[in-house]
């Protein structure tokens, strides 16, 4: 029997992501048409033996998280529960923090996945690999190659190229180590546990030593990748899977649009059903584009590619929409013009309006470059990025506004480039 765990962080998490993340926590924000998470679910609930998925994270549990999780249940029919931590553990500490809850029931395996990122999930595939190499209890990161450069951004794996061990993992290096990066998806096995057990008190006895009174929380918060894997490297325990298909982390909301385009052209061989056609009496649609039963669309609109349009959402006569997420309740107005952008839910965008921002993608000539986690200042000035509306944000007729965020419940009237409105 298999059982899965999902690390979704909390609130102070996800800050890179305002304003989205003030509306809905950042792992329900929807990616291709569908919440950011169900995609790990979809993924985790097609492997054969699948028992149980539990989220662990440090949100209160809100209504959002609760219905989300109602409805995954039914759609999967696969037990799914989520258990809050006290605090920020760390992706090691929130694991051994409930780790009698993951070995209930004896597993022989559990995968951990982060939330923050967007894959093929080869989960099927880390499993024949771990069957294949090492001994019966060794451990698998799934990893993937960025260019020499972009790798620095990542944890680094140094791996023996006959056998696939990692012998060397560096969280992050200041200077080059790797191509091949963790993608923060793994494969364990209840052995695990006794590995961040052996951090757990030796962070215990150090704490002892400095601060007798409050040791407790800070000896539980235990990253996997510096403190568990740098140590278990090149002990024959550790292994790298290395995917081909399509890997990036979800951490700017700019980078939401990537992981749409990525997802959308995967609904060719797994959903196609969620891919708008060119119809009669339909809007024109160019690409991969996702549009919801419940949005009313003229026929004369434009769309695509990449764009994915969410729940009730309007859109007039001649607007053209490219790259871009528009969220639940939006309207836009007839001849708008909408690029790389995400419009906010409840927002409104006026006639012969002008929306746009500049892509933050990889670098379309490298097959190994991965999206930029770009700082939002430079030299002191906004780095052009994707477009934000916050939610309910209006836009008056005839503006344009240009690589700029928006905060929620603005009335602008107005042009404006390249600023944060707060």
């Amino acid at each position: 029997m298999l059982k899965a765990v999902i690390l979704i962080g909390g609130p102070q998490k996800g800050t890179r992501f305002r304003p989205l993340s003030f509306e809905v926590p950042k792992p329900l924000f929807p990616v291709a048409g569908v919440p950011m998470l169900q995609h790990h679910i979809e993924a985790c609930a097609k492997v054969p033996n699948m028992k149980e998925i539990l989220l662990i994270g440090f949100y209160q549990p809100n209504e959002e998280l609760t219905r989300f999780l109602f409805n995954a249940q039914q759609e999967f029919k696969i037990s799914i529960r989520y258990l809050q931590e006290y605090a920020a553990l760390g992706t090691g500490g929130g694991i051994y923090h409930f780790r009698d809850q993951i070995v209930s029931g004896s597993p022989e395996a559990f995968f951990v996945l982060n939330a923050d990122v967007c894959s093929a999930f080869p989960l099927t595939e880390m499993l024949s690999f771990q069957k294949e190499h090492g001994e019966p209890n060794s451990f698998v990161i799934l990893g993937t190659t960025a260019n020499r450069k972009q790798s620095m951004n990542y944890g680094c794996i140094v791996e023996n190229e006959e056998t696939n061990e990692v012998l060397h993992y560096v969280e992050k290096p200041s200077t080059f180590v790797s191509d091949i990066i963790n993608c923060g998806i793994y494969l364990f096995n209840p052995d695990i546990f006794q590995h961040i057990g052996t951090v757990f008190q030796k962070n215990q006895q150090d704490m002892l030593l400095e601060e007798p009174n409050n040791g407790w929380h800070r000896a539980e918060a235990i990253r996997l990748e510096q403190d568990i894997f740098t140590a278990m490297a090149g002990q024959g325990k550790l292994y790298v899977y290395k995917t081909l298909s399509f890997w990036s982390q979800i951490k700017s909301a700019g980078s939401a649009i990537y992981a749409s385009r990525l997802y959308l052209n995967q609904y060719h061989t797994t959903h196609p059903e969620r891919l708008a056609s060119n119809k009669e009496g339909g809007p024109k649609i160019s690409g991969n584009v996702y549009i919801h039963p419940t949005a009313n669309i003229d026929p004369t609109a434009m769309l695509g590619p990449n764009v994915s349009i969410g729940t009730g959402v309007t859109i007039g006569a001649g607007v053209r929409v490219r790259e871009s997420i528009i969220l639940h309740g939006a309207t836009l107005q007839d001849h708008c013009c909408v690029l790389n952008s995400i419009v906010g839910w409840d927002s409104t965008i006026g006639k012969w309006a002008r929306v746009e921002g500049t892509p933050s993608d990889p670098n379309p000539n490298d097959p190994y470059a991965k999206i930029d986690s770009e700082t939002l200042f430079r030299e002191g000035k906004l780095t052009p990025s994707i477009t934000i509306l916050g939610c309910n944000v209006t836009i008056p007729c005839e503006v344009i506004i240009l690589n700029s965020i928006v905060l929620p419940h603005k009335d602008l009237n107005r042009s404006f480039k390249n600023q944060i409105i707060l």
